[in-house]
């Protein structure tokens, strides 16, 4: 089943996200290898494509596992996670209907 995992971060959080994005884009990666990753990206803080030193609110991700512990276990290991970045996580099932 797919699964939204919504992020959202710590204020001023930009700095420590350029230091661990390497390290989260490699899970994320790894996930779309498998077939397993829906979509995935960043909510730029201000209304922008390009947001610069705004930086960013939080993270989206739409992933299929097998449960939502499953999705829970693989959230709570992000880097973003692990490091700070994310003040709170939530873990939702998700059906795609469109397109």
């Amino acid at each position: 089943m797919w699964y939204a995992i919504i992020s959202e971060d710590v204020a001023d959080s930009l700095p420590l996200r350029k230091v661990h994005r390497p390290a989260h884009l490699a899970r994320l990666e790894a996930l779309s290898t498998e077939g397993r990753l829906l979509i995935a990206g960043p909510h730029p803080a201000i209304d922008s494509s390009e947001p610069g030193e705004a930086g960013f609110s939080g993270s989206l991700v739409v992933a299929e596992f097998d449960n939502v512990a499953a999705a829970e276990h693989w959230a709570a290991e992000d880097p973003y996670q692990l490091n700070g970045i994310y003040a709170k996580v939530t873990v939702k099932p998700y059906l795609k209907v469109l397109p």
